[in-house]
């Protein structure tokens, strides 16, 4: 199939606060009326269109868009690759998959490679340009469907922690371990009441402002819980949370 691209924007000047935005879809339908949305939009701006993996790779490379809009099922080259070049090769470049599949390898293998949000097809169109907007800021979205999977798979990682915390008493007759030994084997500290909530409302995405006004906290005190809980989790980023639960369920 030979790739179709509509003529490329050149880069804006450094004082235009529009985001620039590259669409990759294969099927010309959806991949035009995309573009129309985002458009249409006063602070966003679509400076190319890709039709395959390999062609939104080659655009990306060229144009340094703010954020790609990528789908995974595409020729040549898949979405997911095509994430992983693109991020690797372009770090201030944020992609943001939107596909009709939410099966947890395509959404494990989408977030290891590099994209910041993960929506499905069947999102609204201000959830599409919200989604933009929150992704070339900086955060990580999913769409509610993927959410609630990773709760589903946080509260089962937690079940599993604490059934191995009973079960692990060491024998009366064993050795008496080291400092380092001893520290080394400490499961995580559990999350309180509070950080409970906040990672539910994470997984949700939504940012931080966005559940300090819920649960009517300052904005600084939600980070801090923020932070905390990617501590306990071993995670450094909200994204890597949700790896992290993903990748525990394809553990056997």
């Amino acid at each position: 199939m030979s790739a179709t691209t509509v003529s490329a924007v050149p880069p804006l000047a450094p004082t235009d606060p529009r985001i620039r935005v590259l669409v990759a879809d294969d099927q010309p339908l959806i991949r035009r009326g995309m573009a129309m949305l985002l458009d249409a939009a006063s602070d966003i701006q679509v400076v190319g269109q890709a039709a395959d993996g390999m062609e939104v790779v080659e655009l990306a490379r060229r144009l340094q868009p703010d954020v790609v809009l990528m789908d995974l099922r595409m020729p040549r080259q898949s979405g997911v690759l095509a994430t992983r070049e693109i991020t690797a090769a372009l770090p201030r470049t944020r992609v943001m998959v939107l596909t009709t599949f939410d099966r947890d390898d395509l959404v494990f293998d989408a977030v290891r490679a590099g994209a910041q949000a993960y929506l499905l097809k069947d999102a609204s169109e201000d959830e599409v340009l919200d989604t933009v907007r929150a992704v070339h800021r900086g955060e990580s979205r999913m769409t509610p469907q993927i959410a609630r999977k990773v709760m589903d798979q946080f509260r089962l990682l937690a079940n599993h922690v604490a059934q191995d915390v009973t079960a692990e008493d060491p024998p009366a007759c064993a050795e008496p371990e080291s400092a380092e030994a001893q520290e080394a084997q400490e499961m995580p500290d559990p999350l309180t009441e509070r950080e409970t909530v906040v990672l539910d409302l994470i997984a949700k995405g939504q940012s931080n402002r966005q559940i300090a006004a819920a649960l009517n906290l300052a904005e600084g005190t939600v980070k801090n819980h923020a932070s905390r809980i990617m501590q306990k989790l071993h995670a450094n980023t909200r994204t890597e949370l949700a790896v992290l639960v993903l990748a525990r369920r394809k553990q056997p």
